[in-house]
């Protein structure tokens, strides 16, 4: 069995941080009942919601680590971003593990969610990919970009476009831009949003996109085959870290303290620096 005790606290905050609102300095309350009791976590199932790649695919690693300690990890897979924290909102799911801290924090303003962070653990860059134009040079005037259409991720494509020198937003539009922030657009070049998921299967129709890193995983392309990526340092990779998302008050749990030992581990970093080639990157 899994004895959570401080000492294994304190090494989950030191190797992989949650958010804000997620950690707290507050000592937990006494209890009477013997550690081994109150704190045994064998025999425990965690069901958790992810995308298949490469978040599910990484919690494959975490299940075995976690099967040690006699815990279930119940991978629950989804193909879209709302399903996901609804269920952890209603409790049908303990946690999830699919979308960047500034992806939850807009959801929980959108849909009243109390969802924060247990623990943060990668950073996907975005990339520009080659639809039926090969590179960002030859766009025609006119030409078709397809971003994502959710707000966050709508943002971040923008602003990677612009980083690239294809368009120019409205200054201090921030992380949630939309095309109507394009305050240059000298080649008028079509801003086709649709839904994240999509992107990858729209590819050929559209002259490029901008994809998000797990759809464009899942779809076999390659950070190295991308045209233009964000630079892993700076803002992106802070802004759009990869988070464990619980309920909150729930992040101090010893079943979701646990899970969040066993993604920060070296072995699930050493599983991701061997299995994407930079299209994830640990943050622990």
């Amino acid at each position: 069995s899994l004895l959570l005790t401080g000492a294994l606290t304190a090494g989950l905050l030191a190797g992989c941080s949650g958010s804000g609102s997620g950690a707290t300095d507050t000592p937990a309350p006494e209890s009477s009942a013997p550690v081994e009791e109150s704190t045994s976590l064998e025999g425990t199932t965690i069901t958790v919601g992810a995308t298949p790649a490469p978040h599910a695919e990484i919690l494959e690693v975490v299940k075995e680590l976690l099967a040690e300690q006699g815990i279930t990890l119940d991978i629950r897979e989804f193909d879209d971003y709302i399903l996901p924290n609804q269920a952890v909102e209603d409790g049908s799911l303990d946690a999830n593990y699919f979308q960047h801290i500034t992806y939850m924090d807009n959801f929980n303003v959108e849909y009243g969610t109390h969802l924060v962070s247990a623990a943060e653990v990668h950073y996907e860059p975005f990339g520009i990919y080659a639809g039926k134009t090969a590179s960002l040079d030859q766009l025609a005037d006119g030409a078709q970009i397809a971003v994502p259409n959710d707000t966050t991720n709508e943002g971040r494509a923008l602003l990677l476009l612009q980083e690239q020198g294809l368009i120019t937003l409205t200054e201090d539009c921030g992380l949630e831009a939309t095309k109507d922030d394009i305050a240059e657009n000298p080649h008028n070049y079509e801003i086709v949003e649709l839904e994240a998921r999509l992107l990858p299967t729209t590819l050929q129709d559209v002259d490029v996109a901008v994809i998000n890193g797990n759809y464009a995983i899942d779809a076999g392309l390659k950070v190295s085959d991308a045209l233009a990526i964000e630079s892993a340092d700076g803002t992106a990779a802070q802004a759009y870290v990869n988070v464990l998302a619980v309920e909150e008050g729930r992040e101090d749990d010893p079943a979701i303290q646990a899970l969040a030992a066993a993604l920060c581990s070296q072995e699930v970093k050493d599983f991701i620096d061997e299995t994407y080639e930079g299209a994830v990157v640990a943050v622990f």
